[in-house]
């Protein structure tokens, strides 16, 4: 194959140089195109525009193969932990058996957050929703920790946010809900793995001893494992390019909070909730809804089935489909929402309709069972994804500015009105 693409332009030719990737993706760099020739490309939505080069996460949809720093997920979800999948997303190798327990200690080291902080937390309302204080809760650490805010200072400081942030995360997604619920809150025990941390902290009260079942603190586990990292999507393309003003890690974070906490982002396993609760209310007849859903001139959306990059099974539901089970076994939960949505997986696994078009159960479709089997309300299932995603989200961060790209700066295509004279307004 040849390695120069060739693009012609008003009868002028350039030559492109075409790039392949370790596992044989191609793409053609117009990073020069604009110099030599004055014309841009266009992409809406850079659905075919590569921003950058990484060594971080495969993604083929295709294929139905995710893999972090070359591990399948299959492999990282069934034998690792979180905390090692975060170090491998950060670091770029597996750790030792002494590393892990050293990046343990630092990150549990790092659990408890300045006092000031629940003056910050009392000032929202219960009504405000998690992600909003997720995020401003994130932000709000580059004032307690003002040398996080210039990245260039070392990298024994960038490392220090890192571990502060890996620890802190929990403890702030915690104490949102605890907010919406109005709850007192729980601070963190170094003595519980981050999971079990993580559970005590949401479910636990002053006045009880509470204690997170193994089964569901190991699905949280899987949870956070299989949402590490998806490649360049909203979220992790908005810490990019944000981190690329040299603006700091914490601040950069927080921008990818707000990007997940969009609706066609991170919303999806809320929106599978929504929708099994609407049939609830309708009746529950799950097979009306399911030809509803095989109807092109109905506007139903059957939510967490399918999904826009995986064209095969997506490669984390079959991992989580287990661990749903197991929760609600053990949880011995009796909703009649979950009931319409075994029946809707079941259905959807057997059509030839669905089967045909790859419309299986997603992993938002699971991971949404396992958050209301839990009794966790719907508005914090975005802040769950955002514990997950954390460690890619740093892992992106902390290439860009290894790699000193540069400040990212897209082009457009005016399509406004051309140059005309400003007229008086008594004229007008």
């Amino acid at each position: 194959m040849s390695n120069i693409a060739e693009i012609n332009i008003n009868g002028n030719t350039y030559s492109l140089p075409i790039i392949e990737g370790s596992e044989k993706e191609t793409a053609i760099d117009i990073s020069k195109l604009r110099g030599q020739s004055g014309a841009i490309t266009i992409d809406p939505g850079f659905k075919n525009t590569g921003s950058t080069k990484s060594a971080i996460t495969f993604l083929d949809g295709e294929r139905g193969i995710l893999r972090y720093r070359g591990y399948p997920i299959e492999q990282l979800a069934n034998k690792s932990s979180f905390l090692e999948v975060a170090y491998l997303l950060i670091t770029g190798e597996l750790p030792s058996a002494e590393e892990l327990t050293e990046f343990q200690k630092k990150v549990s080291r790092h659990t408890l957050v300045h006092e000031d902080f629940k003056k910050i937390l009392d000032g929202f309302p219960s009504t405000s929703h998690p992600m909003g204080v997720l995020s401003s809760l994130v932000t709000a650490l580059t004032a307690f920790y003002p040398h996080s805010t210039d990245p260039a200072r070392s990298w024994a400081q960038v490392n220090l946010s890192i571990v502060r942030i890996i620890a802190k995360m929990p403890t702030f997604a915690a104490w949102a809900y605890k907010n919406k619920v109005g709850q007192p809150i729980m601070y963190p025990r170094n003595d519980l793995d981050y999971c079990s941390n993580f559970l005590y902290m949401m479910f636990g009260l002053p006045s009880t001893e509470y204690h997170a079942d193994p089964v569901i603190a190991d699905a949280i586990d899987k949870l956070l494992i299989l949402h590490a990292d998806h490649e360049q999507n909203c979220s992790a393309s908005t810490v990019r390019i944000v981190g690329s003003s040299q603006a700091s890690l914490y601040a950069s974070l927080s921008a990818g909070i707000n990007a997940l906490w969009g609706p066609l982002h991170g919303g999806a396993n809320q929106a599978v909730i929504e929708m099994l609760e609407g049939i609830r209310a309708d009746g529950g007849n799950v097979q009306k809804w399911m030809n509803k859903a095989k109807d092109k001139n109905d506007p139903f959306r059957l939510m967490g089935f399918g999904h826009r990059v995986y064209k095969n099974f997506d490669p984390r539901a079959k991992i989580i489909k287990r661990a749903a089970d197991d929760v609600l076994g053990a949880l011995g939960v009796v909703d009649p929402v979950l009931d319409i949505a075994k029946g809707l997986e079941e259905v959807a696994l057997q059509d030839d309709y669905f089967i045909e078009r790859k419309l299986y159960p997603n992993v938002d479709f699971y991971s949404g069972i396992i958050y209301r089997a839990l009794g966790i309300p719907t508005e914090m299932f975005t802040v769950m994804f955002a514990l997950g995603r954390l460690p890619g989200w740093i892992a992106q961060w902390k290439e860009m500015r290894e790699n000193k790209e540069p400040i990212g700066r897209p082009r457009q295509v005016y399509i406004g009105a051309t140059e005309r004279e400003y007229v008086s307004i008594d004229k007008r």
